[in-house]
């Protein structure tokens, strides 16, 4: 399997000896879907109309992110942190404020933290701006999580690659819904492969978000 590894992206050097990892795990043609201004996925119906000009100053910011879960399954961490990252309220948040909340998720090790793979996944900060004035949040129902087939194949092959940083894969599915002044709503499926810490004993933590889903 091709190996491609970029530089920046440091959680890949826990996989170094796990190929079938690494192939996912890189950013070549990295393209992220980020929350957008009001719009209908699917079968969801919406009456959007066009986006205000973004407002002259921050919100005060009156919400919060959701705290990590104290636990030391990367399922369970990987559903919650999914969770987090779906669910926003521009009307009592800025992006400032939201980017801190998730922060607040990632692990302390520098090494293997990859914080430009999840600040890439919030909306600008003039875009938040914009979809603030419009009174834009989201909600999020976690279907499921499990560690992909790809990456248990390739611990299976090489089992102490994990044991030098003890970051899993894990990948989640569910579904956002957003809605916006006015009435206007929509729903859409997600999906994403996380990297998340769970040293022996210690409570997960971050890691990363990988460009691509694994199944």
């Amino acid at each position: 399997m091709r190996r491609r590894v970029l530089a920046g992206l440091a959680v890949l050097a826990v996989f170094t000896a796990v190929a079938g990892l690494i192939a996912y795990l890189t950013r070549d043609g990295h393209r992220v879907a980020q929350p957008s201004a009001p719009s209908a996925t699917g079968s969801a119906t919406a009456t959007a109309s066009a986006v205000p000009s973004p407002s002259a100053s921050e919100p005060a910011g009156k919400g919060s992110v959701a705290e990590p879960p104290k636990t030391t399954d990367p399922v369970v961490f990987g559903k919650a942190f999914a969770k987090a990252l779906w669910s926003y309220d521009t009307r009592t948040l800025s992006q400032p404020q939201q980017l801190a909340g998730l922060k607040a998720w990632m692990t302390s090790e520098k090494k293997y933290a990859d914080w430009s793979s999840v600040s890439a996944q919030l909306p600008t900060k003039d875009l938040w701006k914009q979809l603030r004035t419009n009174g834009q949040y989201a909600t999020a129902r976690i279907s499921e999580g499990h560690i992909p087939t790809a990456f248990t194949a390739a611990l299976n092959e090489n089992p102490g690659a994990i044991t030098t940083a003890y970051v899993y894969a894990v990948t989640v599915t569910g579904t956002q819904s957003i809605a916006w002044d006015g009435g206007g709503a929509g729903a859409e499926s997600r999906s994403i492969t996380l990297a998340v810490q769970c040293r022996p004993h210690e409570r997960c933590a971050l890691s990363g978000i990988a460009p691509s889903v694994s199944p």
